[in-house]
């Protein structure tokens, strides 16, 4: 057993930031599990040209500290890409290349652990006892605080859920690279979905010249994610905490009016997507349909080819189709790890079962012992899996578990204001 100041539970960028800024931390022993045996973001979505819709800023300490030597600046001027980067000017890094940069920086890391399944976290009375299997042996650890940073899991709709357990050609997004020559050989390929990864997806397959493309959405559009200067302001602290103070029924349905900012398809891509099918029209070999407002209602698998039910949200009318394989691009959920079971009654929870977060990611009942890293879009709001915060809030955590100000955190850096400004409140008996 080997005991530590805080445990880590799960690799992501999120964890991985807080790693690589609690590295330089003398007072901090930080230990971090990945049951992976490497660092690894959306490998089903590496496509060879694909891009971050945020900027290399947006790394995983540099809006934390721009100092420090886990930039993504550093690691291209270690690996020597540093003047390509700066010739190629644009501030977009390829989605292959944060993945790179993200193994760079786990290797110089001591405290952070592959290979680690964490399989039961218990409390024995004074620290938190975390239990991980490596290989056919369990390895335990020992600290008084955690922070959980398991992310999100792939959705999948009630209607196809059977079909990717079976033999079936149905595969959720975040494993489309691993199958795309088997999807690539099939005749025809439905995508349903209306995100990034689904046009991704989309145009990876209209290119490829291979199979009939028919890309299916729920949206009444195929809509680009908003990215406007003073939209952008939203991924702010200020934000944030207006977002977290907020009623719960105004929170929720803030978010399902904020889709456009997190999950459409940004401007660029829905361009290119547009352009070729122009070019491949031209050429009259544009094979491919593209249904809006259309809800998948059934999935059914004959041993050949599938049949969709199908309605149309707007009409109301069910209709049908087939095809050769599907593309499930329905995005991700955030799950409770079962490995908390033992620990539970140590969290708060909501009134569906979801982390109770306080200001600073806190999410324990008891302070100063449980935080967590994107688990909190419901009390923090669209933010949350946004790369661009995720050193704020390792910041806030570091200074909250450590109770002093490791790193700066800006309180305020947007021109507009998100409530009733102070300035404008009516004193106490005025009218």
């Amino acid at each position: 057993m080997s005991t530590h100041d805080v445990i880590g539970i799960g690799v992501g960028p999120f964890n991985l930031g807080l790693a690589a800024l609690a590295e330089p931390l003398h007072d901090l022993d930080a230990v971090f599990l990945e049951s992976r045996d490497q660092f690894e973001w959306h490998p089903g979505m590496v496509l060879e040209d694909a891009t971050l819709q945020v900027p290399f800023m947006a790394d995983l300490v540099t809006m934390a500290d721009p100092t420090s030597r886990f930039s993504y600046l550093n690691f291209l001027k270690q690996v020597g890409r540093l003047y390509p980067f700066y010739i190629r000017e644009s501030f977009y890094p390829l989605r292959s290349e944060f993945v790179e940069y993200g193994r760079w920086v786990a290797e110089q890391l001591d405290g952070v652990h592959f290979g680690r399944h964490v399989t039961e976290v218990t409390h024995d009375g004074e620290q938190y006892v975390v239990r991980a299997r490596v290989g056919q042996e369990t390895q335990t650890y020992r600290a008084p605080r955690l922070v959980l940073g398991t992310g999100s899991t792939p959705y999948v709709p009630p209607a196809a859920a059977e079909h990717l357990t079976s033999d079936a050609p149905a595969v959720h997004s975040s494993a489309y690279v691993q199958n795309r020559d088997a999807l690539l050989a099939r005749g025809s390929v439905t995508i349903v979905g209306s995100g990034q990864s689904a046009a991704e997806i989309y145009l990876d397959l209209l290119t490829a010249g291979g199979p009939q493309v028919t890309w299916i959405t729920r949206s009444p559009r195929f809509f680009p994610m908003e990215y406007t200067k003073l939209t952008l302001e939203m991924t702010s602290p200020e934000y944030t905490a207006y977002f977290q103070g907020l009623p719960d029924v105004t929170r929720e349905t803030l978010l399902r009016e904020q889709r456009s900012l997190y999950k459409g398809i940004s401007g660029d891509l829905v361009d290119t997507i547009y352009d070729t099918l122009y070019r491949l029209r031209a050429q009259g070999r544009c094979d491919t349909r593209l249904l809006t407002a259309t809800e998948l209602t059934d999935l059914t698998w004959d041993g050949d080819e599938f049949s969709l039910r199908l309605r149309h949200a707007e009409t109301g009318e069910a209709f049908g189709s087939t095809t050769g394989a599907v593309v499930l691009a329905t995005g991700y959920r955030s799950v409770v790890p079962t490995f908390t079971d033992g620990v539970r009654d140590r969290i708060r929870w909501d009134e569906r079962g979801r982390y109770a977060a306080s200001a600073d990611y806190q999410v324990g009942t008891h302070p100063g012992e449980i935080w967590v890293q994107n688990g909190e879009e419901h009390t923090h709001g669209f933010v949350a899996p946004d790369l661009g915060m995720g050193a704020f809030r390792s910041s806030v955590i570091l200074n909250s578990m450590l109770d002093r100000e490791v790193y700066p955190v800006e309180t305020r850096i947007a021109v507009q204001e998100f409530g009733t400004p102070s300035w404008a409140r009516l004193r106490e008996g005025a009218r």
